[in-house]
């Protein structure tokens, strides 16, 4: 294979990994607190036989889109939005775990858990429990749950150094080895659900311009093959 038809080549297959990730995007933008995500690419040279540098494509990686999706009224007091930075903090079998997803419940044992079960946590790492028959829910801006009998805890807020080092954990959670800090300058927004941050519209025209890319390198390594089939048939070619 020729160099132009394995830079094409290089070129298909990053091309390949961010369809995925546009497809993914555009799956998830009714997701509440989902994040959007881009590919990150850069140049890769390699040394030719003749002695020239020859330039592939090389994935390098996914950029999160660490921005606030729009805030959504629901009525249920057991959702609750985020205004600013931060992340709730879920206690889960692999330990901590962190989201924006604020699509809470009451499991049977009176917890406040997620949609997958797992107790949020308050500060002091304490799971958030209410007394049977608790039903006047209220949470502040800052945090803290109270009901008709008074104040429960205060949810904890977290943020980190280096949000993209962050790595997916399933079911709207995320995991990381920093060390969470405290996200004072954010609030909460009781009734209110985190949508997703995906630009539908922007994400549909931005797959369109990938299939085109990912057709015309197609096309280039399909001329290239020709060019060296019609090379190869003329030099064989007996005089």
């Amino acid at each position: 294979m020729s160099s132009s038809s394995l830079i094409a080549l290089s070129h298909q297959m990053a091309l390949q990994n961010q369809l995925d990730i546009i497809a993914n995007n555009i799956a998830n933008s009714s997701t509440a607190g989902y994040q959007a995500e881009e590919s990150m690419f850069s140049e890769f040279l390699a040394k030719a036989t003749t002695g020239d540098k020859i330039a592939f494509v090389q994935d390098r990686g996914v950029l999160r889109n660490v921005e606030s999706g729009p805030l959504n009224a629901t009525q249920n007091p057991l959702d609750i939005g985020i205004k600013g930075e931060g992340y709730f903090v879920v206690e889960t079998k692999e330990g901590a775990r962190y989201t924006r997803n604020g699509a809470f419940r009451i499991d049977p044992d009176g917890q406040l858990v997620t949609v997958s079960g797992d107790p949020v946590l308050a500060e002091g790492d304490l799971p958030i429990v209410f007394a049977p028959g608790e039903s006047e829910i209220q949470v502040s801006n800052d945090g803290t749950v109270s009901t008709e009998n008074g104040p429960i805890g205060r949810l904890r807020l977290v943020t980190f150094a280096n949000e993209q080092d962050m790595a997916k954990a399933g079911a709207s959670l995320y995991e990381t080895d920093q060390e969470p800090l405290e996200a004072p300058d954010s609030e909460f927004a009781q009734g209110m659900l985190e949508g997703s941050n995906v630009k539908a519209v922007v994400e549909m025209t931005n797959m369109i311009q990938v299939m085109r890319s990912y057709q015309g390198a197609a096309k280039l390594i399909e001329s290239e093959d020709e060019r060296q089939k019609r090379a190869i048939q003329t030099l064989t070619k007996s005089v």
